[in-house]
C-alpha cells in the first residue's frame, strides 16, 4: 500500500511540474510561429482592405507583434463571437481584436494593459431626437452580435427596444445606411468612418453606452507571454509606435489607456 502511494504521489506531483512548466512564450519561440486572431470585419481595426489583404489597427498590432518575437505571423480572421473560443481552443495564440475587457470574460481568458481606444455609444441621424437610455423605447436599434455592447445593451434598454443582432459590422453598418434601422449602436471608430463615408446621414453622437478600450486576450493562466504582451504595448506607447497607428487608423493622438 505504501509504494502505490508513494507512485500515486509522484506521478501528480509529475504533473503538477509539467502544468506549472507549461509555457506559451517558449512553445512560440520554438515553432518559430504566432498565430494571431484579428478582426474579419470590423473596420478600421481589421477589415479586407482593396490590396486583397487585411488591413488595420489590429492587423498593424499584430504585425508588430509577430516581428518584435521574431517569428512567422499567420493572421486568423475571426467574428466577435469566435474570438474567445478560438483562444482557449489553441486555434490561436493570442487575440488582437478590438476586444474589451469584463469580468465575464475574465473568468475564461486574461488579458494585457489597454493598446487601443474604443468606446461604445448610440449614433443616429439629427432628426432622430434622443438624449437618454429611455428614449429608445419603440425605435429599432442595430448592433453586431456578441459585442460587449450587445450585453450592455440588452440589459438597460427599454423593454420595447427592437434590437436587431446582425452577424459583423459589415452588415451592422449596411443596414443602418440604408435606413433598416434607427439607430446604430457601435464604437466610435466605426461610427466615426461611417459618418466620414456617408456625410448626407449627418451622424450624431446620442448616448455613449460604455467606455470599453481594448485589450489583448492571452490564454488563461500563461503568465510568461502576458508577461511580453505588456511589455510590448508599454514599449510601443513610449516609442510613440501606437500612437503613430492611432492617427494613422483613428485620425486621432492615442488617449491614456489603463494598464492592469
Amino acid at each position: 500500500m505504501k509504494v502505490i502511494k508513494t507512485l500515486v504521489f509522484v506521478a501528480l506531483l509529475n504533473l503538477c511540474t509539467t502544468v506549472a512548466y507549461s509555457d506559451q512564450l517558449a512553445d512560440i519561440l520554438d515553432k518559430g510561429i504566432v498565430k494571431i486572431a484579428i478582426p474579419e470585419n470590423f473596420p478600421p481595426f481589421g477589415s479586407v482592405g482593396k490590396s486583397l489583404e487585411y488591413e488595420g489597427y489590429d492587423v498593424d498590432v499584430a504585425k508588430l507583434i509577430g516581428k518584435d518575437l521574431g517569428v512567422k505571423l499567420e493572421l486568423v480572421p475571426v467574428t466577435s463571437k469566435q474570438r474567445i473560443p478560438f483562444l482557449s481552443s489553441g486555434k490561436v495564440d493570442l487575440v488582437v481584436s478590438s476586444l474589451g475587457a469584463s469580468t465575464a470574460r475574465a473568468k475564461s481568458i486574461w488579458f494585457s494593459s489597454a493598446y487601443a481606444p474604443f468606446f461604445a455609444g448610440a449614433f443616429a441621424s439629427k432628426s432622430i431626437s434622443v438624449s437618454s437610455i429611455a428614449d429608445l423605447s419603440g425605435k429599432k436599434v442595430g448592433l453586431t452580435g456578441g459585442t460587449l455592447e450587445d450585453l450592455e445593451l440588452s440589459e438597460i434598454a427599454p423593454k420595447d427596444t427592437k434590437i436587431v443582432r446582425f452577424g459583423d459590422n459589415a452588415m451592422t453598418i449596411s443596414a443602418f445606411v440604408s435606413g433598416q434601422i434607427d439607430i446604430l449602436v457601435t464604437g466610435n471608430t466605426v461610427a466615426a468612418r461611417v459618418a466620414a463615408d456617408n456625410p448626407e446621414l449627418e451622424i450624431e453622437t446620442k448616448l455613449i453606452i460604455s467606455d470599453s478600450p481594448a485589450f489583448i486576450g492571452v490564454r488563461s493562466g500563461e503568465i510568461n507571454i502576458l508577461q511580453w504582451v505588456n511589455v510590448f504595448i508599454l514599449d510601443k506607447k513610449l516609442s510613440g509606435e501606437l500612437n503613430a497607428l492611432s492617427e494613422k487608423w483613428f485620425g486621432q493622438p492615442l488617449p491614456a489607456l489603463p494598464t492592469l
